[in-house]
């Protein structure tokens, strides 16, 4: 798995451990000069579970990979908190705000994936 793959199933995770919705990735990779090499979009439906899920992101994704962001915004009202990774970059939204702002459309040339939170496996003793 390549730094940037285990970045994204750490964020990913991070985001669904929290209760985290719409989940979509934008991939950039075949656009030059792009900011990054993926967008994750999520949101939430109070302040508190936007800080919730960036403060699990930011946790998990250091635990499974070793990567710090490099810049983290939006914690003061957390309406929208940024979580820089240089290579991935994620954006955890108010439902309100993220409609508002729209981000899917303004970067509509990017590849975008719905993101699935994964079924859990079920154990059977036997």
């Amino acid at each position: 798995m390549t730094d940037t793959t285990s970045l994204l199933a750490a964020v990913y995770d991070g985001i669904f451990e929290k209760r985290g919705s719409n989940v979509v990735s934008m991939d950039f990779t075949k656009h030059r000069n792009a900011l990054a090499d993926y967008f994750v979009i999520c949101e939430a439906q109070s302040d508190r579970q936007v800080a919730a899920i960036a403060d699990f992101v930011l946790e998990n994704a250091f635990k499974k990979t070793g990567q710090k962001a490099v810049y983290a915004e939006g914690f003061e009202n957390a309406q929208w908190i940024l979580l820089d990774f240089t290579d991935v970059v994620v954006h955890i939204f108010q439902t309100e705000f993220r409609e508002f702002y729209n981000l899917e459309g303004l970067w509509a040339d990017a590849e975008i994936s719905q993101i699935q939170e994964p079924k859990p496996q079920v154990i059977l003793n036997k």
